[in-house]
């Protein structure tokens, strides 16, 4: 697999290689990893957010974002409180 730069973005990945001893080559599939990585938390995340919204269409079981509030405003607290029932 190849990647094509354009010659500045070329230049400056050589330059920031050389200031981390690595290779430009190393440089890629680091930056490649991390974004596959974050892209596949990002549609992990998504999809759970799907599922959620399927869910609820299904049962019409929710909570208000007042008792999320509350359950979160715990948790920052440092309390461990379980979080609130959900209800229709």
């Amino acid at each position: 697999m190849a990647v094509k730069l354009d010659q500045g973005t070329h230049d400056r990945m050589k330059k920031l290689a050389d200031a981390k001893n690595r290779t430009p080559h190393w440089l890629m599939r680091e930056a490649i990893e991390q974004y596959v990585d974050r892209e596949e938390k990002r549609e992990t995340f998504r999809q759970d957010g799907l599922r959620a919204w399927a869910a609820y269409q299904l049962t019409g079981q929710h909570v208000t974002g007042a008792e999320a509030d509350t359950w979160l405003e715990q948790l920052e607290a440092g309390n461990d409180v379980e979080p609130p029932k959900c209800h229709s």
